[in-house]
C-alpha cells in the first residue's frame, strides 16, 4: 500500500473518531446571566414584538423558509468536526463551507479534494446538497467524505435552511 493511501486511510479513520465523539451536543454558548438586579430598570429597552419575531429563515424558496433554524444549527454540530462555515475560517478535514451554494463541487482553491470531486461537473444547490447529506457515499462514489449521511429528510432541510442562512453572511 502506498504513502498516499496509507495517509487517506488515517484521515478516515481519524474523521470518524472525530464524527462519532462528537455527538448530539448543541455547541452554541448559552447567553450570559444578566447582571442587573430584578427591580433595576433594564438599560436597553424590551424588544418589539416585531423584532423578537424576526425570522432567519424568512425569504428563503420553500420548503427552506418552513424548516427550524435551532434545529439546522444542531444538526450542524454532526458537521463542525470536519468544516467551518465562516468566511476565511480555513478548512478542517472537510472543506470550508462559506459561500458553498452556487459553487462548483471540488473548487475551493485551499482544499485537496478527491478526484470523484474534482471530476464531477454541477453546482452546489440546496437539492444537490440534499442528496449529497442523504447518503455521500451513494450521491458521488469515490469521495472522501467518512460521514454516512441522514436519513431523516425534515433534519436534513432543517440543516440545509441552517447552512443557507449562515454560509452566505
Amino acid at each position: 500500500m502506498g504513502l498516499s493511501r496509507k495517509l487517506s486511510l488515517i484521515a478516515a479513520i481519524v474523521s470518524a473518531t472525530v464524527l462519532i465523539s462528537c455527538g448530539e451536543k448543541d455547541p452554541a454558548p448559552s447567553p450570559p446571566a444578566s447582571t442587573s438586579s430584578p427591580s433595576a430598570p433594564s438599560a436597553t429597552p424590551a424588544a418589539t414584538p416585531t423584532e423578537a419575531a424576526v425570522n432567519p429563515l424568512e425569504g428563503l424558496p420553500a420548503p427552506y423558509d418552513a424548516a427550524d433554524y435551532d434545529q439546522g444549527r444542531r444538526q450542524f454540530a454532526k458537521c463542525r468536526s470536519c468544516h467551518l462555515i465562516e468566511e476565511g475560517a480555513g478548512n478542517r478535514v472537510g472543506p470550508n463551507l462559506h459561500g458553498v451554494f452556487d459553487r462548483k463541487i471540488g473548487t475551493l482553491e485551499s482544499f485537496r479534494y478527491s478526484e470523484a470531486a474534482e471530476t464531477a461537473n454541477f453546482q452546489w444547490t440546496p437539492d444537490k446538497l440534499d442528496h449529497w447529506l442523504a447518503n455521500p457515499k451513494e450521491f458521488l462514489p469515490g469521495n472522501n467524505m467518512t460521514f454516512a449521511g441522514i436519513a431523516n429528510e425534515q433534519q436534513r432541510q432543517n440543516l440545509i435552511a441552517y447552512l443557507m442562512v449562515e454560509t452566505a453572511k
